[in-house]
Protein backbone atom coordinates (compact mmCIF):
# COMPACT_ATOMS: atom_id res chain seq x y z
CA UNK A 1 0.00 0.00 0.00
CA UNK A 2 1.33 3.54 -0.87
CA UNK A 3 -1.76 5.55 -1.69
CA UNK A 4 -0.87 8.43 1.34
CA UNK A 5 -5.13 9.07 2.01
CA UNK A 6 -5.78 4.95 2.24
CA UNK A 7 -2.26 4.69 4.51
CA UNK A 8 -3.80 7.83 6.70
CA UNK A 9 -7.22 6.61 6.84
CA UNK A 10 -5.73 3.32 8.21
CA UNK A 11 -3.78 4.87 11.02
CA UNK A 12 -6.63 6.82 11.90
CA UNK A 13 -8.54 3.25 12.67
CA UNK A 14 -6.04 2.36 14.95
CA UNK A 15 -4.30 0.51 12.21
CA UNK A 16 0.21 -0.51 12.32
CA UNK A 17 2.55 0.19 9.71
CA UNK A 18 5.75 -1.61 8.46
CA UNK A 19 7.39 1.65 6.85
CA UNK A 20 10.40 3.23 5.86
CA UNK A 21 11.90 6.26 7.92
CA UNK A 22 14.45 8.41 7.46
CA UNK A 23 17.05 5.76 9.12
CA UNK A 24 15.44 1.90 8.94
CA UNK A 25 12.41 0.44 8.77
CA UNK A 26 10.08 1.04 11.15
CA UNK A 27 6.66 0.53 13.20
CA UNK A 28 4.56 3.40 13.16
CA UNK A 29 0.90 4.19 13.95
CA UNK A 30 -0.82 7.26 15.09
CA UNK A 31 0.88 8.98 17.95
CA UNK A 32 -2.21 9.80 19.55
CA UNK A 33 -4.07 6.55 19.87
CA UNK A 34 -3.34 4.41 22.80
CA UNK A 35 -4.84 1.34 21.00
CA UNK A 36 -2.38 1.42 18.13
CA UNK A 37 0.58 1.96 20.38
CA UNK A 38 -0.24 -0.95 22.47
CA UNK A 39 -0.34 -2.80 19.53
CA UNK A 40 3.19 -1.89 18.49
CA UNK A 41 4.55 -3.09 21.86
CA UNK A 42 2.95 -5.88 21.17
CA UNK A 43 4.26 -6.68 17.82
CA UNK A 44 7.61 -5.78 19.04
CA UNK A 45 7.03 -7.99 22.61
CA UNK A 46 8.49 -5.19 24.17
CA UNK A 47 8.24 -3.58 27.68
CA UNK A 48 5.98 -1.13 27.80
CA UNK A 49 8.55 0.48 30.35
CA UNK A 50 10.49 1.05 27.37
CA UNK A 51 9.44 4.46 25.86
CA UNK A 52 8.83 4.51 21.69
CA UNK A 53 10.06 7.55 19.60
CA UNK A 54 7.69 9.50 18.00
CA UNK A 55 8.27 11.67 14.73
CA UNK A 56 7.04 15.26 13.54
CA UNK A 57 6.70 16.68 10.24
CA UNK A 58 7.50 20.60 11.57
CA UNK A 59 8.49 23.02 13.84
CA UNK A 60 5.20 23.52 15.03
CA UNK A 61 4.19 20.17 15.71
CA UNK A 62 6.99 19.47 17.74
CA UNK A 63 6.26 22.99 19.48
CA UNK A 64 2.66 21.84 20.19
CA UNK A 65 4.38 19.30 21.94
CA UNK A 66 7.60 20.15 23.86
CA UNK A 67 9.20 23.10 25.05
CA UNK A 68 12.15 23.53 22.43
CA UNK A 69 15.43 24.40 24.10
CA UNK A 70 17.60 26.79 21.60
CA UNK A 71 20.27 24.82 21.36
CA UNK A 72 18.18 21.87 20.22
CA UNK A 73 17.78 23.80 16.82
CA UNK A 74 21.35 24.43 16.59
CA UNK A 75 21.57 20.55 17.10
CA UNK A 76 19.00 19.85 14.49
CA UNK A 77 20.32 22.19 11.73
CA UNK A 78 24.12 20.85 11.88
CA UNK A 79 24.05 17.39 12.71
CA UNK A 80 24.52 15.46 9.88
CA UNK A 81 22.73 12.51 10.53
CA UNK A 82 19.45 12.31 11.60
CA UNK A 83 19.11 13.09 15.45
CA UNK A 84 16.14 12.30 17.55
CA UNK A 85 15.96 14.42 20.85
CA UNK A 86 14.80 13.63 24.39
CA UNK A 87 12.43 16.62 25.39
CA UNK A 88 11.12 17.29 29.00
CA UNK A 89 7.69 17.69 30.04
CA UNK A 90 5.45 16.82 26.81
CA UNK A 91 2.12 17.61 26.51
CA UNK A 92 -0.85 16.40 24.44
CA UNK A 93 0.64 12.79 23.77
CA UNK A 94 -0.70 9.20 25.81
CA UNK A 95 1.18 8.17 28.91
CA UNK A 96 2.06 5.05 27.26
CA UNK A 97 4.74 7.10 24.78
CA UNK A 98 5.88 8.99 27.76
CA UNK A 99 9.06 7.73 30.03
CA UNK A 100 8.96 7.74 33.63
CA UNK A 101 10.76 10.61 34.11
CA UNK A 102 8.16 12.74 32.30
CA UNK A 103 10.29 13.00 28.56
CA UNK A 104 9.35 11.68 25.09
CA UNK A 105 11.98 11.21 22.32
CA UNK A 106 10.63 12.68 18.72
CA UNK A 107 12.82 13.37 15.88
CA UNK A 108 12.02 16.28 13.36
CA UNK A 109 11.94 14.13 9.96
CA UNK A 110 13.04 14.82 6.97
CA UNK A 111 11.96 11.99 5.11
CA UNK A 112 9.54 13.06 2.47
CA UNK A 113 7.01 9.89 2.90
CA UNK A 114 6.75 10.26 6.21
CA UNK A 115 6.63 13.73 5.84
CA UNK A 116 3.27 13.72 3.82
CA UNK A 117 1.38 10.92 6.46
CA UNK A 118 2.51 13.03 9.45
CA UNK A 119 0.84 16.35 7.11
CA UNK A 120 -1.98 14.09 5.74
CA UNK A 121 -2.73 12.76 9.63
CA UNK A 122 -1.90 15.53 11.17
CA UNK A 123 -1.02 14.15 14.74
CA UNK A 124 3.11 12.69 14.88
CA UNK A 125 3.52 9.09 14.25
CA UNK A 126 5.48 6.31 16.58
CA UNK A 127 8.97 5.55 14.68
CA UNK A 128 10.34 2.47 16.41
CA UNK A 129 12.81 0.04 14.69
CA UNK A 130 10.74 -2.97 12.81
CA UNK A 131 12.54 -5.68 14.80
CA UNK A 132 11.21 -7.96 18.12
CA UNK A 133 12.60 -6.23 20.92
CA UNK A 134 16.64 -7.12 21.84
CA UNK A 135 16.84 -8.40 18.01
CA UNK A 136 18.65 -6.06 15.56
CA UNK A 137 17.45 -3.62 13.53
CA UNK A 138 16.82 -5.04 10.14
CA UNK A 139 17.89 -2.78 7.42
CA UNK A 140 15.93 -4.34 4.65
CA UNK A 141 12.65 -5.97 4.16
CA UNK A 142 14.03 -9.57 3.91
CA UNK A 143 15.46 -8.86 7.49
CA UNK A 144 12.10 -8.22 9.00
CA UNK A 145 11.27 -10.95 11.22
CA UNK A 146 8.18 -12.88 10.15
CA UNK A 147 6.35 -12.42 13.25
CA UNK A 148 6.48 -8.56 12.95
CA UNK A 149 5.27 -8.35 9.45
CA UNK A 150 2.26 -10.74 9.97
CA UNK A 151 1.78 -8.65 13.75
CA UNK A 152 1.18 -5.17 11.32
CA UNK A 153 -1.78 -4.06 9.78
CA UNK A 154 -0.03 -2.05 6.88
CA UNK A 155 3.09 -3.28 4.54
CA UNK A 156 4.02 0.00 2.72
CA UNK A 157 4.98 -1.00 -0.41
CA UNK A 158 8.03 1.60 -0.13
CA UNK A 159 9.61 -1.06 1.90
CA UNK A 160 10.03 -3.61 -1.11
CA UNK A 161 12.93 -1.35 -2.15
CA UNK A 162 13.66 0.63 0.84
CA UNK A 163 17.88 1.28 1.42
CA UNK A 164 18.69 3.00 4.47
CA UNK A 165 21.35 5.99 4.29
CA UNK A 166 22.04 5.69 8.18
CA UNK A 167 21.64 2.57 10.44
CA UNK A 168 19.98 4.85 13.40
CA UNK A 169 19.38 8.07 14.43
CA UNK A 170 21.64 10.30 16.84
CA UNK A 171 19.53 10.24 20.25
CA UNK A 172 20.79 12.98 22.42
CA UNK A 173 18.70 14.04 25.59
CA UNK A 174 18.16 17.73 25.87
CA UNK A 175 17.11 19.35 29.46
CA UNK A 176 15.52 22.75 29.58
CA UNK A 177 18.13 23.88 31.24
CA UNK A 178 20.28 22.98 28.11
CA UNK A 179 22.29 20.16 30.09
CA UNK A 180 23.23 17.48 27.11
CA UNK A 181 23.62 14.06 27.31
CA UNK A 182 24.40 11.80 24.23
CA UNK A 183 22.45 8.18 24.42
CA UNK A 184 23.19 7.20 20.97
CA UNK A 185 25.86 8.34 18.51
Amino acid sequence: MSNIYDIVEQLKEGKTMLYPTDTILGLGCDAKNEEAIQKIYEIKNRPSSKSLIILVDSPKMLQDIVEVPELAWDLMEYNEKPITIIYDNPKGLPKSLIAEDNTIAIRLTDDLLCKKIIGRLNEPIVSTSANLSGDPSPKVLKEVHPEVIKGVDLVLDECETFEPHFTASTIIKLGLDNEVKVIRE
